[in-house]
């Protein structure tokens, strides 16, 4: 069978190309088993959405070198989006912030502080609020009703007010305190989480599942 010109151009041109795609894909399977040579291997969650793909981090003394899906995990089996991909840039980035930031009322300033004295005005905030804004019992009106003694004409024992009261109802509950939970929680997390705010009388209590 004879080969023109043009199939001749088009299949070395083709040979060419997938030569180079698999040496290129070579060359890059060999970097990334350098890097991850002789490194830690711990598995993760991703923290972005709810998903819940699993992570493979593989870090060398103290500082992490390679990110990548998980192909074990039965969620996402290895794969990532855009944002679980450059995971890696979240911890080995040069604008990510290594302490807690804290403004003043009324200040325009952030300055850094330390975890210690952060966790504490979180716990003493907390405190002062539940402590002002906690209630024990709340009166409300009541209606008592009860069923009329006779039927109407369709044969229903319609309700008839009996009388409006006021009652005290126990709710150890506080209203000046919200919870926001984190897309990146586990069940555990959101079940302990969830037992802690509920303990203290939250009753505002939400989950976002979007960020």
């Amino acid at each position: 069978m004879g080969v023109s010109r043009r199939d001749f151009l088009k299949i070395s041109g083709s040979t060419l190309l997938l030569g180079q795609v698999a040496a290129s894909a070579s060359a890059d399977a060999k970097e990334q088993e350098i890097k991850i040579k002789g490194a830690k291997e711990t598995t993760t969650i991703c923290p972005y959405c709810s998903v819940g793909c699993g992570i493979i981090v593989h870090t060398k003394d103290g500082k992490v070198v390679n990110t990548e899906g998980d192909p074990d995990h039965p969620i996402n089996e290895g794969s990532l989006c855009s944002k679980g991909g450059s995971i890696y840039q979240n911890v080995n980035n040069e604008h990510r912030l290594l302490k807690p930031r804290y403004r003043a009322p009324g200040s325009t300033e952030w300055k850094d502080v330390e975890w210690d004295w952060a966790l504490d005005q979180i716990a003493r905030k907390v405190k002062d609020t539940r402590d002002r804004t906690f209630q024990t019992t709340m009166k409300t009106k009541v209606r008592e009703v009860k069923a009329a003694d006779t039927p109407d004409e369709g044969g229903v024992y319609a309700p008839v007010v009996v009388n409006d009261v006021e009652k005290e109802f126990a709710i150890n509950r506080t209203d000046g305190i919200a919870h926001v939970g984190s897309a990146a929680l586990d069940n555990e997390e959101c079940y302990l989480i969830q037992k802690l705010v509920r303990s203290w009388g939250l009753v505002y209590v939400e989950h976002q599942a979007r960020l």
